[in-house]
């Protein structure tokens, strides 16, 4: 068992990346990122379905301390970020810090050594005092409990698992849901596809993308000028972190927005039937705000249909809806979101006392600064409990954790001392203050969404704006922890 490591990370995304980096650069240059899958990339690893892209401008996602002044559109496809990410990567020398084809399983806590062990599938184990989590919110797909999944006898595939290798002209595709990930590949499918039928739950409220190709000028002017591209960056930032008072329960801001979003909608469908079928009741916000510059556009072409009624089951043929209509299918997408709430499963960590993170969570994950949980010493989680955003960069969120993370493990270094550990009473204060900010916002509504659990408890997003993230996060109030 290797003993001599600072940290393990766990995942190969942009926060394990970014982990890595800072780490090395903080001189915790000991450390192995633990990757199940065969390359960096995290969730850009996996959704390669056609026409995945990102939905915030490509300056803005991407790290702040590794500009792109290549990006070819305003909101970049997903191989470019991919190819971005392994271009950072080597740029700052950690390339050969990540092991591929490594599937975690299990971390345990340590207390005779202060010190993570971590079994890799296959029963190999590493040791190292420090445990980061960059498993995401967004990596295990989810079929929304859709009963008959498997008795379709054609191909059919989660949006996150595209099958490639199966031509769609022609043929009747049943796209099961409706919403990011799927208003980018229906209109992709859409021109080849004989018919596309949607199988809409909720309408979504979607606003224009307003995308755009970077010229050769454009992208000469940023590589030359890098101060331009940093500050055409932060103009960005500042724009979007605006936007977070829409997501204020009653505000004119969010009356603003939803008024942007209808008057899309009213402005490229003239349907009327369509239209209603496509304009929300609940309150803007309270799910997530789609954006698209072609999706309502493909709904007019004559070989798609939406079906609103909902989905009764998945059959043999097909998709039954609960009027008994049965929609015949040569192929099935299940665009059906991700398991959202569970964040570090299937990786079982055990902390302090043999208590297992599920066990701790069982009414709702929750941290602290979404970083630190209480009985996890030196556990720190990128992309964590209540950290995502509906208005922002989540890349934002990260580099303020993965700073967060470097001074705290500097102070463990400066001290002499092993563990630190959140405190249970500064845990709860956090969190209750919290779930009630929470409660004032556009996501506390009556709307389901996977920001929050059955129980309606909302796990998954950020109170606030960035920059108030940022200011708590410059560095760790250690009267809010036991140091050892």
């Amino acid at each position: 068992m290797a003993d001599d490591l600072d940290a393990i990370i766990i995942g190969a995304g942009f926060g394990g990346l970014a982990a890595a980096i800072k780490l090395k650069d903080a001189g915790f240059g000991r450390i192995v990122v633990l990757e199940k899958g065969d390359r960096i990339g995290g969730t850009w690893r996996e959704n390669t379905y056609p026409g995945a892209c990102c939905d915030v401008p490509s300056r803005l996602y991407s790290y702040s301390f590794a500009l792109n002044p290549d990006w070819s559109r305003a909101f970049s496809p997903h191989d470019e970020i991919r190819a971005y990410m392994d271009k950072v990567a080597d740029q700052f020398g950690v390339t050969g810090k990540f092991r591929f084809n490594a599937e975690v399983e299990k971390a345990v806590w340590d207390e005779a050594t202060s010190r993570w062990v971590v079994t890799i599938k296959g029963g190999e184990t590493l040791s190292a005092p420090v445990l980061v989590s960059g498993l995401g919110q967004l990596n295990k797909p989810g079929y929304a409990g859709i009963p008959g999944v498997e008795t379709f006898k054609g191909d059919n595939w989660h949006s996150a698992r595209w099958r490639h290798d199966v031509d769609l002209t022609g043929k009747t595709v049943g796209c099961i849901g409706a919403g990011a990930s799927a208003i980018q590949y229906i209109p992709e499918i859409a021109r080849t596809a004989g018919k596309v039928v949607i199988f809409q739950r909720t309408p979504n409220y979607i606003v224009p993308r307003l995308d755009k190709t970077f010229s050769d000028f454009e992208k000469w002017l940023f590589r030359t000028f890098p101060a331009i591209d940093r500050l055409n960056r932060w103009f960005i930032w500042q724009m979007m972190d605006l936007r977070f008072q829409a997501f204020k329960t009653g505000t004119k801001a969010a009356e603003s927005f939803k008024a942007l979003a209808l008057k899309y909608l009213d402005q490229v469908v003239t349907d009327p039937v369509l239209k209603a079928k496509l304009t929300p009741d609940y309150p803007i916000g309270c799910k997530r705000i789609l954006v698209s510059d072609d999706y309502y556009q493909a709904l007019m072409q004559p070989n798609v249909e939406l079906v609103t009624e909902a989905v009764k089951t998945v059959t043999a043929r097909g998709v039954e809806t609960v009027n008994g209509a049965e929609h015949a299918c040569d192929v099935l997408v299940y665009g059906t979101g991700f398991v959202t709430t569970d964040f570090i499963q299937p990786v079982e960590i055990v902390g302090a006392g043999g208590k297992s993170l599920t066990e701790a969570w069982k009414d709702g994950a929750e941290a602290y600064l979404g970083v630190t949980v209480a009985g996890f010493p030196n556990l720190f989680m990128l992309y964590g409990p209540n950290t995502n955003l509906g208005h922002n960069s989540i890349i934002v969120m990260i580099e303020a954790q993965v700073g967060y993370m470097v001074e705290a493990m500097k102070e463990l270094k400066r001290r002499g001392a092993k563990s630190l550990s959140v405190t249970p009473e500064a845990f709860k204060r956090f969190n209750v203050e919290l779930q009630d900010d929470l409660g004032k916002t556009a996501w506390a509504g009556s709307c389901s969404s996977w920001y929050k659990t059955a129980s309606g408890k909302i796990t998954n997003n950020w109170s606030g704006d960035t920059a108030t993230y940022i200011k708590l996060m410059r560095s760790p109030v250690l009267a809010d922890y036991a140091v050892a």
